[in-house]
């Protein structure tokens, strides 16, 4: 827990005011300790596509980051970069959506989530956010994230998430996605 919320969770506690189920979050990356063997580049040249891109770790300070950047082309039947994770383990049961400390180049990217039941390679769920220049906090509830497609539930399965996507997606552009922490809430 950061020093900060150590504080406030003690201040909380000494003045009897107990500390609830949607306070409490699941941290599943903060880009230390080797996060390269975490994470992997996708772009669309996997389909002829002709974006390029990277992922990149770094850090500022004591705060290690990820950073996705490229030209996303939708040439040629084309249009994405990502950076995508694996997840060791299934989201906790109670989980309402996933939270994102981000920084970017003022554009929008997405979250794309893969599930059990997100067979073919071009199924997902997908969620937007905008990338300010300035650290924010980012929460998305997964009752926002849509299917790609018809054969989807409408919503995912919370327990039958399988990765994790920060996805430039869509559209001409020149990508640049800072990513600090990223969590389920």
């Amino acid at each position: 827990m950061r020093p900060l919320l150590k504080i406030a969770a003690i201040a909380l506690l000494t003045l009897g005011i107990p500390l609830t189920a949607t306070a409490q979050s699941t941290m599943l990356e903060t880009f230390e300790n080797t996060p390269e063997t975490r994470w992997r580049f996708i772009a669309d040249t996997v389909m002829g596509g002709l974006s390029r891109g990277q992922v990149s770790f770094l850090a500022e300070g004591s705060n290690a980051f990820a950073r996705l950047t490229g030209t996303v082309s939708t040439a040629n039947n084309g249009g994405f970069i990502q950076m995508r994770m694996d997840l060791p383990a299934p989201p906790p049961a109670d989980a309402t959506g996933l939270r994102l400390i981000v920084r970017g180049n003022d554009q929008r990217y997405f979250i794309h989530l893969r599930t059990a039941g997100t067979v073919l390679p071009w199924q997902y769920y997908q969620a937007g956010f905008d990338a300010p220049g300035e650290w924010t906090d980012i929460r998305l509830p997964f009752s926002a994230f849509k299917p790609s497609g018809r054969l989807l539930r409408n919503t995912p399965r919370t327990t039958g998430i399988k990765s994790v996507g920060i996805v430039a997606f869509g559209r001409d552009h020149q990508a640049q996605v800072d990513v600090r922490e990223i969590g389920f809430y």
